[in-house]
């Protein structure tokens, strides 16, 4: 990802000097910048960037171009991965109300808004709407992406977070066991998303009193 950094800082500056720093392909490579940062931990200069570039679209492209609304939701993230949820959650929602009203209820932006918004429900305490939110947005998905796609095994794996720190250990467990055994098919077993849900699975038993079984789906390399 360094390397991914070093290359959109070369092309940003070459963007900006021959097309100019409102060209919509210049604006799109600093917001891949942004995504950039934010991944490798660089949170701090992302959220500079990612308020740059939202500005930038807003004064270019207008409020309610898909390109703005991408700036709205990346800083949304970027917010929440801060510990800012409060923020993450006031973008997340009024971008969800542009995007339902822009690209409809169904688009995948759309839902991958509704997805980041229940995660900072969940972050900020609030786990009953995000158990809610979560079921709502699993149930278009499904719909709309199918069974394994892993936007999909996204949601199921947050529903089941949710359940779990609602204490409904149960409901968690049999979740985790589902999209545990469709990561490891879909993904493969070292796939960093299926170790997250076996390590979460792995917590969910020890919640459960079940420490036998945590340790023998440790030790299993991710086979149910």
């Amino acid at each position: 990802m360094d390397d991914a950094i070093v290359l959109y800082e070369q092309v940003l500056t070459d963007y900006v000097r021959v097309l100019g720093a409102d060209h919509p392909d210049t604006l799109t490579t600093r917001h891949g910048l942004a995504n950039a940062y934010r991944e490798t931990g660089r949170t701090g200069e992302a959220i500079a960037l990612f308020e740059q570039v939202l500005a930038d679209r807003l004064r270019v492209l207008g409020a309610h171009h898909p390109d703005t609304l991408n700036s709205r939701h990346g800083l949304a993230i970027a917010y929440r991965e801060t510990g800012r949820v409060r923020d993450a959650i006031g973008v997340f929602e009024q971008v969800i109300a542009d995007h339902m009203r822009v690209l409809g209820p169904d688009h995948p932006d759309t839902l991958s808004s509704r997805h980041g918004l229940a995660v900072a429900y969940r972050e900020a305490g609030r786990v009953g709407d995000a158990m809610a939110l979560f079921e709502q947005v699993l149930a278009d998905r499904l719909r709309v992406l199918g069974t394994d796609h892993p936007y999909t095994l996204n949601t199921r794996h947050g529903l089941a977070v949710a359940y779990r720190e609602a204490g409904r250990v149960d409901d968690a467990i049999n979740l985790f066991e589902l999209v545990l055994t469709d990561r490891v098919r879909v993904l493969g077993t070292e796939h960093p998303d299926t170790l997250t849900t076996r390590l979460n699975l792995a917590k969910a038993y020890r919640m459960a009193r079940r420490a036998e079984d945590a340790v023998r789906l440790l030790a299993s390399g991710g086979h149910t």
